[in-house]
């Protein structure tokens, strides 16, 4: 096995989680689907088929040696789901909370200390009585680079330099890694060392409590912001001034392309309204007026006009600053901070829904959360299978348009355990590879010793003992906000 994680390699597997991950886990099974849909169920976590979360490591890990290869510089910025991603870009939010103002860094450096060092700054060199700056040298990854190019290429600038800045950072290692190991490494990340820092983890919770002291409560992920939209290229429901506003944004922002809404709509490509996602396919699965629903969104493209039919069908609505309209929450509702809330909340309710799943967003990195989280359940609507349903509502056929939804949603999983299809990213479902069985059919699937971390810990503490016979070339990791 080549030499414990090096580099950037690792730096890549802690920031880059949105990559998309397709991975062949041949013959394990999944729990058998409903032959209906019953609201009672779904208010309960999804049938776990006797698998539970698991990131630990199962085979040897050596830990971080004393000695490094050199630094490597990374810069997570941008809004909350691009610092989950550490996507190098302009925040569509415009908060300069950054990093250290959302996470807690103690936290997470503390976390993966069996796994990588972390600095906060790159130290300066003392040498011959001078002090000298280490200045990191850019070097542009290929797009889905495998974990060789990090070996080698990145390896060899990195030893020439003392410090490297690999930039851009998004996409930037392969979808596929034949390693299980690398792959429990992201969730380890994911799900224990990115944590919020304290007084977002008490706002959110005390915002759960509240609402779930009225009892069983849905989230729902409403994606209809004018970023999206124009991206999607669905434009025709809107008035002219709206359209106009949305073309002039893509042509602003995106590559050109020719995007015909009826055609990006059929298959699927378009965004749920408001009235779609909630008084179409919750009332066809039977969800009445009554359901308590929290709203995660910004600021709706279109306004109240797509709202009111949400209201109306269901008006027992709440978001973060009805529920909670704390100062801090009313000054900061459409930054990081309001965006770190909703986060929790959705991570924390009864049931999920996405209206708009696409890769490296806030809905795919929560989908996977719940699903470690403990098969929490998700109500994951196929735009593409309910499309034509919709499109023919529109012209007049309404006779069994509530069956064919149902018929479409019962296809769909509720968040249990299920197999990995390539589009689907690891960062959405990470199953089988961070989840483990008491008792499994495959020794590959069995749960680590309940004293993993005292064996870690174990390992870590023989870091520099004369008598320890650990060969392992590890790095130090330079993080800025």
């Amino acid at each position: 096995m080549v030499a414990k994680l090096s580099i950037g390699v690792i730096v890549l597997l802690i920031c880059t989680l949105s990559l998309l991950f397709s991975f062949n886990i041949g013959g394990n099974p999944e729990p058998t689907r409903p032959s209906k849909i019953s609201v009672e169920e779904l208010w309960e976590s999804a049938d776990s088929g006797g698998w539970r979360p698991s990131s630990a490591p199962r085979s040897d890990w050596p830990p971080p040696t004393k000695e490094t290869n050199g630094y490597l510089r990374v810069r997570c910025n941008g809004g909350l789901n691009q610092q989950r991603s550490a996507v190098d870009a302009n925040s569509f939010w415009h908060d300069d909370s950054g990093f250290q103002g959302i996470y807690d860094v103690e936290h997470f450096i503390e976390t993966l200390k069996y796994d990588v060092k972390i600095v906060g700054k790159i130290p300066d060199v003392h040498k011959n009585g001078k002090t000298k700056k280490i200045k990191a040298f850019q070097i542009r990854p290929p797009r889905d680079a495998p974990i060789d190019w990090y070996l080698t290429t990145a390896l060899k600038a990195m030893k020439e330099h003392n410090a490297i800045y690999l930039t851009p950072f998004s996409h930037r290692l392969a979808e596929e890694i034949d390693n299980p190991e690398y792959q429990r490494l992201r969730c380890r990340v994911n799900y224990h060392a990115l944590r919020f820092k304290p007084h977002i983890m008490q706002l959110s919770e005390s915002i759960v409590d509240k609402l779930r002291s009225q009892g069983h409560f849905m989230s729902i992920h409403l994606r209809f912001e004018m970023d999206m939209l124009a991206f999607a290229g669905c434009f025709d429901i809107f008035n002219p001034e709206e359209q106009k506003m949305l073309r002039k944004y893509r042509k602003e922002n995106f590559a050109e392309k020719k995007l015909i809404y009826n055609e990006r709509r059929a298959i699927g490509k378009c965004p749920l309204t408001p009235e779609e996602v909630v008084g179409l396919i919750l009332r066809a699965m039977r969800f009445d007026n009554s359901t308590r629903i929290y709203l995660a969104a910004g600021e709706l493209f279109g306004g109240e006009r797509f709202m009111e039919p949400f209201r109306t069908l269901f008006p027992r609505l709440e978001n973060h600053s009805s529920v909670d309209p704390s100062e801090e929450l009313s000054a900061k509702s459409q930054g990081l901070i309001g965006s770190a809330v909703d986060y929790m909340v959705c991570l924390l309710s009864d049931i999920f829904m996405p209206t708009y799943d696409g890769p490296s967003n806030f809905a795919n990195n929560l989908l996977g959360h719940r699903l470690y989280y403990g098969f929490r359940t998700t109500i994951r609507p196929d735009r593409k299978a309910l499309a034509p349903i919709f499109i023919a509502r529109e012209k007049g056929k309404t006779a069994g348009f509530e069956e064919a939804v149902r018929r479409v949603m019962l296809k769909t999983n509720f968040g249990g355990p299920h197999k990995r299809v390539s589009p689907e990213s690891f960062y959405t479902n990470s199953w089988p590879e961070c989840f483990c069985q008491m008792n499994p059919k495959k020794s590959s699937d069995k749960c680590p010793p309940d004293n993993v971390v005292e064996i870690l810990e174990s390992r870590l503490e023989s870091v520099g003992d004369p008598d320890s016979t650990s060969q392992t070339n590890s790095t130090v990791t330079g993080l800025e906000r």
